[in-house]
């Protein structure tokens, strides 16, 4: 029998104690460097996302490390109980799977990907990279630094190896299981629970850590009747992400001419003004069927800059718009002024107020775009501008029809402020497909009836003169687009599906 010998179980068994001290030690480290995930990631919009946030990370590091331990760590002690050899191969095991940790941790962060043959492209990438751009020195200093941390992780070794006894009368390993053991079950259990019903919250963390495969019962919960399988299909189409990170912009190259001696001008009113009284006084054409539909004042200046929903916006706020870069390097001066800031990818073309309204009164070629108070608004409108340019007129409102007044005529099909872009480069000439570059149209040829954006983590749809608004569970409420009161009518699910795939054209699906 291999423990027949009582000197060698005793070693044995105090190696086996060691190991879990070893382990647990390497757990808590662990914990610290996957905190590059949580810090990275956006923070969960609810307490109870909160809460399953901290459980996982815990139990889910806390396993993978302690499953190091069963896998590498405890055989050595029964096949090999040579104390220097367990605990040299042990320290060099811990190095290792704690460096890669950090790796992938640092992959994570900067691509959004975990080590798997699914990102051996990318790692390939970034190696060669690296040996291109490191010196000696710094491949040096890599390598020093990984002889410090295996050297760490030796002497934590041997210091828990001479403090066992000590240790073993502590009595404090079965607490400690217990929490990472409740945190292991809640977690699962708030998962499964969360993936019935949709709970983005939770569910938008389920590719934060690696080797992550958290628990669903959809069959099982089907089979016993907790869950109705085809409504939780239905509201699983429903769903879209509240905010892309990676985008293909444009969807296809922009290509066109535009008239370069044009004068346009649109000017977007941050505060209610009374544009009824302003556009009757200057005889422009009204389109009342123009909404704000942006959640905030922000997301409404994403919008009317880039044609696109705030879906986009963290992804885009740094890169310039396609049609304002076109104009700009065809030659015509195109301006922007805000009070508020302005994404990082417009400043160039920022102005500030002298410069923006001496530029905009003065007859020349020019695409003014301007987010003005009511005072502002005024003062422009008091001089000629409205003879020289041709002027678009709205303003922000968020959640309200807010009307549109023009020097021309657009169509009257219902319109939000990102297909005020796409009708300034109808303007202007531009013939490329607005479909590349916006999810919005030109008024000045109308391809559709119906919009779709998103509102604060809901979409929108507004159809049939309907407003059809989708929460981040894949529920639905249909309101009466003129009255505003909640509508009896059914869903139209083809139309609604129709609308997402236009509405997330631009992600990438990782």
């Amino acid at each position: 029998m291999i423990l027949g010998d009582t000197p060698r179980r005793q070693r044995v068994t105090k190696l086996v104690s060691w190991g879990h001290w070893f382990a647990l030690s390497n757990i808590l480290i662990a914990i610290v460097i996957a905190s590059i995930y949580v810090f990275n990631s956006p923070m969960p919009e609810s307490g109870l996302g909160v809460v399953y946030l901290l459980s996982n990370w815990f139990s889910h590091i806390a396993f993978l490390t302690f499953m190091g331990f069963i896998l590498f760590v405890l055989p050595l002690c029964y096949l090999l109980p040579n104390v220097r050899v367990v605990k040299g191969i042990s320290s060099v095991f811990a190095a290792v799977g704690l460096a890669l940790l950090a790796f992938d941790a640092l992959l994570y962060n900067k691509h959004g990907l975990h080590l798997s043959l699914g990102s051996a492209d990318v790692i390939r990438s970034e190696t060669r990279n690296a040996m291109m751009n490191f010196s000696w020195q710094q491949w040096s200093y890599l390598g020093l630094l990984f002889v410090v941390w295996l050297s760490f992780q030796l002497m934590m070794a041997n210091a828990l190896w001479k403090r066992i006894e000590r240790f073993q009368k502590k009595r404090i390993g079965l607490p400690i299981l217990s929490f990472f053991v409740l945190c292991f079950v809640s977690s699962h259990g708030s998962h499964i629970w969360a993936d019935a019903n949709l709970y983005q919250p939770i569910i938008k963390q389920d590719d934060m850590f690696p080797l992550s495969y958290p628990a669903t019962a959809k069959t099982l919960m089907s089979k016993y009747g907790l869950l109705d399988i085809q409504s939780y299909q239905r509201r699983k189409e429903l769903q879209l992400d509240s905010q892309f990170n990676a985008v293909t912009y444009p969807a296809a190259p922009v290509y066109c001419g535009i008239r370069d001696q044009a004068s346009l001008v649109l000017l977007v009113a941050t505060e209610p003004v009374q544009l009824g009284h302003l556009g009757s006084a200057l005889a422009l054409k009204h389109h009342p069927q123009h909404f704000d539909v942006a959640a905030e004042q922000s997301a409404a200046r994403f919008s009317v800059l880039y044609g696109l929903p705030s879906l986009y916006q963290s992804a885009l706020q740094g890169q310039r718009p396609v049609p304002l870069d076109l104009t700009h390097k065809l030659g015509l001066p195109t301006l922007i002024y805000s009070a508020q800031r302005l994404p990082s990818g417009v400043q160039s073309l920022s102005k500030d107020w002298p410069e923006f309204f001496n530029q905009v009164s003065q007859p020349g070629p020019k695409l003014a775009i301007g987010f003005v108070n009511a005072e502002q608004l005024n003062t422009l409108m008091s001089g000629d501008l409205h003879q020289h340019s041709q002027l678009l007129l709205t303003q922000m409102r968020p959640n309200q029809q807010v009307g549109l007044f023009s020097s021309m005529a657009l169509n009257g099909t219902v319109s939000s402020h990102e297909d005020l872009l796409p009708t300034l480069m109808g303007l202007l000439g531009c013939n490329a497909p607005s479909l590349n570059y916006s999810t919005g149209q030109s008024l000045t040829n109308v391809q559709r009836n119906w919009l779709i954006s998103n509102n604060n983590g809901k979409l929108v749809l507004l159809d049939d003169n309907q407003r059809v608004e989708v929460d981040p569970q894949g529920n639905y409420k249909i309101y009466d687009l003129q009255s505003g009161e909640q509508s009896p009518n059914s869903l139209n699910m083809s139309r609604l599906s129709q609308a997402i795939k236009h509405l997330s054209r631009f992600a990438e699906h990782r």
